[in-house]
């Protein structure tokens, strides 16, 4: 079998591998449960999930903290108020996102994030100031970065294919720094509504940068891209905020705490961005040291990450234009 064919077979068999996932490149599910204080200890009750069936099937959507009782839409917790850790056993095994939102009648508030890996959260009678305030949002937050960009398989794929396009590491270096400059940027912007765009072509455009790459990373002649992929990165990095920010969106943020939740989520997101980059070096230099590393490898990778996003392209093409 010759190089050319082996790179297209590992090709093919790769892009088979990534395929079952390209519709959805980082699906976000979320629930929401609000908890707003009506008087001394009693709170009316929110509860909403994607899943009409999921609101169905939970007689609670925590399990609350002595002495508080559930009735209905209301909560009462008497004169102790809501203290406590709030459980959420059935996030267990899910992908959920809970979103909690407690609201005291002196204008206080927790807005936290909710996971399958901490399904639980603790709460002081009410908003904590200061650092204890601080710590658990930045801890939240900076998971929330780190899980999106580990799921969120298009903004793998382009930095990946950047990783595959630049040799020299002090070019890589440059390069990432541009892409991190230029969505954060974008996330800060789009998050605090100072622009706004809508999702779809933006998610179209997202597919593309990592088509292009790949390409570029197949052209051997001298272009652009090869001689300044940094700006390449830098304005395709653009439309990555954007994606990043409708995520963030989709999850929430705490109002009183906005700068520190936006800082937090980029700074997860660049820290799993950073482990996968460190990732695929490794393993490159891994297989250079066992002497199994091949010319035909690094192309077969290239048409895998190539094809999977040609068809993000086309899904979401499909997908842009029923919804007009």
């Amino acid at each position: 079998m010759t190089r050319c064919c082996r790179t297209l077979a590992l090709g093919v068999v790769l892009f088979g591998l990534c395929l079952p996932r390209g519709a959805q490149a980082h699906p976000l599910d979320t629930a929401s449960l609000s908890l707003r204080e009506l008087e001394a200890g009693r709170f009316l009750v929110h509860f909403q999930a994607g899943s009409a069936a999921l609101v169905r099937q939970l007689g609670a959507p925590a399990v609350f903290p002595a002495p508080c009782h559930l009735d209905g839409a209301s909560l009462d917790c008497g004169a102790a108020g809501l203290s406590g850790t709030l459980e959420f056993p059935w996030l267990e095994g899910t992908l959920t996102r809970l979103m909690v939102d407690i609201e005291w009648r002196d204008g206080s508030r927790v807005l936290r994030v909710v996971t399958a890996s901490a399904p639980t959260l603790g709460v002081y009678g009410g908003a904590a100031t200061g650092l204890r305030a601080l710590v658990p949002i930045v801890l939240d937050y900076t998971r929330l970065g780190v899980e999106h960009i580990l799921t969120g398989f298009d903004h793998l794929c382009f930095v990946l294919a950047l990783t595959l396009l630049v040799e020299r590491r002090r070019q890589l270096v440059a390069t990432i720094t541009a892409f991190t400059l230029a969505h954060s940027i974008t996330l800060g912007a789009t998050a605090l509504g100072a622009i706004e765009l809508a999702s779809a072509p933006v998610e179209v455009m997202i597919a593309l940068s990592i088509v292009l790459v790949c390409v570029e990373c197949l052209r051997p002649a001298e272009s652009l891209t090869r001689r300044a992929p940094w700006l390449v990165a830098f304005t395709f990095g653009l439309l990555h905020g954007m994606g990043f920010a409708s995520a963030l969106l989709e999850v929430g943020l705490p109002e009183q705490h906005l700068p520190s939740a936006l800082f937090s989520f980029n700074l997860g997101v660049e820290l799993g961005q950073l482990a996968v980059i460190a990732a695929a070096l490794a393993l490159g230099a891994l297989l250079r040291r066992a002497r199994w590393r091949r010319a035909w490898q690094r192309g077969a990778l290239v048409y895998a990450l190539g094809g999977v996003a040609a068809f993000w392209v086309i899904d979401r093409v499909v997908v842009m234009l029923q919804s007009y």
